[in-house]
């Protein structure tokens, strides 16, 4: 056995010491019980006359409260110093005994401790189990039970009364899994448990840390301080709460987008209603092979049990093929023995709850820029007020979401540190990242922006449009909340249009928008998105919409044209399919409340009805000689070898496009790399200007290229 598991083990049995006392005296109370019967040896054939009254005797004293109370189960002075010196010994060792860190780190009572080595004893030796029978009078009884377990150091009937409460089905010690029922019983007295599966092995030094597994999925820990959001007034808070306790309301919808704070509105309903809040989550109602309607009645049951607030979140209901359910829980929750808060994006009004009388709504907006920014600055006093400010405006987050940034920055903070903690504000942007990607994109391909606006060779009229796209969304929220213009717009999003050649510098614009804001570029999957069947394309865009809008994420169309292309006549079936997309991408495209940049080679294919919902539309032209000659110097980085003879004004009189640039400069690398040579040469970057003519079928003759046409000669 390992230090570790001898440890635990003899901390399990140190433990174990007050509790054989603690038995001893009830073996002894069983004994003298038994003296008083005239044939006790015939007592679990047969009652005799005098057996009756000694027993209802018995049922007397019980009942009013004189019976002799249970034997605490104390250490002793030596039993305290040895278990300091276990202390001492896993501390060395740097190790958690395990009673002890399962008992800190769940926050258990003395008798829920008891119980647990009371259950683990009989594991241990199985002598326990015959010295539980003896005391039960039933020697077919050998497992701790209801009645074992309330009364051996009980002091009163009303601590018995107050233990049965705490091992009933609502008892945590059951929701935990720490205590499992054996089997059915008669009467919830004689009901037999078990430790749970890994339970003995834990705390025996054998197993992984059990703690983490101990715990009641349904269960949310409700912060003392929970305030509601700010959309809320005081006096409607006090209202609905005073509803909720009085039971003149039953069943709470809050409706709004997940930034709204539909979640801090519950926790704070619970704060104040000083109830526990439990969560029913759908997955454990759809299960294939679950029967619904008695696993929903347990949850609830146990909710009653526990005096809590049931919180269930509706949006998945909408899916297809769970008609049943929404009768089931509509049901459900009309008839709740205790409050339920439903949230959800979008309303969930079965006529079963409405017609129940005991039904209420709020719809929450997503909070205000000033909100916004004292959660901010209360989260991160460390950041100045201008930080704050910009983070704001950059983030629609609820309350919950910014705590959540705030406790991942400080983690990679201490992580980071080398011996002390980094500078907070390194970390915030990372952790922004973390959270509002909660998931994988499904039909979109995310996109890290590396290139900035210098990278971008363009017109400088063009140029500053570009820019501006970036400044025009980050102030939308004063523009929009603050000055009121949101009232008139349809979304509260930004709808952008590149037009212009291949490679003229579309998909870098966005990029570069991209990383201004500081928000990763999500490039939609055509490959991905569009389907044969139909409503499929549909279904399919409104999960990229919805990707990119719960990441934060810059939502970003290349060839636009084979989405957002003109309505046709419809003269065969597949016309009006097709149209019917369109037109859900018009609804789509002017809800949305992100950033959406959509770039097309060919402006007159989109359809007309897009084009005026784009707040921003811009043109690429083809470089001209300046910015091909700017591109041609930004193709090869600081670090490339290049030949004194490079010429890059004659370079830059060739028709190419950025793109053409970067590659052909790319390809002259690869030649030079091949070749040994110590410096990318004049030669090699015209040998690969002409394979990237080739590509577009286009000729690079001599006459090009002046005094270096000569070099044309055997480039292949």
């Amino acid at each position: 056995m390992n230090s570790r598991a001898s440890l635990a083990t003899a901390h399990l049995v140190l433990r174990l010491q007050p509790i054989n006392r603690t038995l001893r005296a009830a073996v002894e109370s069983q004994q003298i019980a038994a003296a008083r019967l005239s044939r006790p040896d015939l007592s679990p054939l047969c009652l005799t006359d005098e057996h009756v009254k000694v027993l209802l005797e018995q049922v007397e004293i019980t009942q009013s409260g004189n019976a002799l109370p249970g034997s605490p189960a104390t250490q002793t002075a030596e039993e305290r110093a040895a278990e300091e010196d276990l202390r001492a010994q896993s501390a060395a060792i740097n190790y958690a005994l395990p009673l002890e860190h399962l008992s800190r780190k769940l926050s258990l009572t003395p008798f829920e401790e008891e119980t647990i080595l009371l259950c683990a004893a009989p594991e241990l030796d199985r002598t326990y189990e015959k010295i539980y029978g003896f005391i039960l009078d039933d020697l077919n009884r050998r497992f701790p039970c209801t009645e074992l377990l309330i009364s051996l150091t009980a002091s009163s009937i009303e601590d018995r009364l107050e233990r049965r409460h705490a091992l009933n089905a609502f008892g945590r010690l059951r929701r935990l899994s720490i205590l499992m029922p054996l089997s059915d019983a008669p009467t919830d007295l004689r009901q037999e448990f078990r430790l749970g599966p890994g339970i003995f092995d834990y705390l025996t030094g054998a197993g992984v840390d059990m703690s983490r597994l101990c715990c009641d999925r349904a269960e949310i820990a409700v912060p003392a301080t929970a305030e509601p959001p700010a959309q809320i007034s005081p006096v409607e808070f006090e209202h609905l709460t005073s509803a909720l306790a009085e039971g003149t309301l039953s069943v709470l919808g809050i409706w709004g987008p997940r930034q709204s704070g539909a979640e801090e509105f519950t926790l704070s309903l619970a704060a104040a209603l000083e109830r526990p809040l439990r969560r029913i989550f759908l997955p454990d109602l759809d299960r294939p092979g679950v029967d619904l309607a008695q696993t929903l009645q347990d949850q609830l049951r146990v909710a009653a049990g526990v005096g809590a607030i049931v919180w269930f979140e509706v949006d998945s209901l909408a899916d297809a093929g769970r008609d049943r359910l929404q009768s089931l829980l509509a049901d459900a929750f009309a008839n709740s023995p205790v409050p339920i808060l439903l949230t959800g994006e979008n309303p969930w009004r079965p006529s079963a709850l409405v017609r129940a009388g005991l039904y209420a709504e709020r719809e929450l907006s997503e909070p205000l820029p000033d909100v916004r920014e004292k959660v901010w600055s209360q989260n991160f006093p460390e950041l100045e007020k201008e930080e704050t400010d910009r983070l704001a405006a950059r983030y629609r987050l609820s309350g919950s979401d910014i705590r959540s940034i705030a406790e991942l920055a400080r983690m990679q903070t201490r992580l980071a540190g080398n011996g002390r903690p980094e500078p907070i504000k390194d970390h915030v942007a990372a952790a922004c990242s973390v959270v509002t990607r909660r998931s994988a994109n499904h039909f979109s391909v995310a996109i890290s922006p590396r290139r900035r606006p210098e990278d971008l060779i363009l017109p400088a009229h063009l140029h500053k449009q570009i820019v501006e796209v970036a400044h025009f969304f980050q102030l939308r929220s004063r523009v929009d909340d603050e000055w009121g213009f949101g009232r008139l717009a349809s979304g509260s999003g930004m709808k952008v249009l590149f037009t212009g050649d291949p490679g003229t510098g579309k998909t870098l614009a966005a990029e570069v928008i991209a990383g201004m804001l500081g928000l990763p570029l999500c490039k939609v999957d055509l490959a991905r998105i569009v389907s044969k069947w139909v409503g499929e394309t549909e279904k399919n865009l409104e999960s990229a919409f919805r990707e990119a809008e719960e990441s934060h994420s810059v939502l970003f169309f290349d060839e636009a044209e084979a989405l957002f292309g003109k309505r046709a006549e419809v003269q065969h079936g597949t016309d009006r399919y097709a149209n019917l997309e369109v037109s859900y991408l018009l609804q789509r495209l002017e809800s949305s409340r992100g950033l959406v940049i959509l770039a097309s080679n060919v402006k007159d294919q989109i359809d007309s009805a897009f084009v005026r919902r784009f707040q921003v539309v811009v043109h690429f032209p083809r470089p001209g000689v300046p910015e091909r000659r700017r591109i041609w110097q930004l193709a090869f980085p600081p670090n490339a070898p290049l030949d004194a003879e490079l010429n890059f004004e004659t370079l830059a009189r060739l028709e190419m496009t950025g793109a053409a640039i970067v590659s052909s400069a790319r390809t002259a690398a690869m030649l030079a790399a091949d070749s040994a040579s110590a410096t990318i040469t004049m030669a090699q970057v015209i040998r690969a200007t002409a394979r990237q003519f080739r590509r577009e079928a286009r000729v690079l003759t001599p006459s090009d290229l002046g005094p270096y046409g000569v070099l044309l000669q055997g480039a292949s």
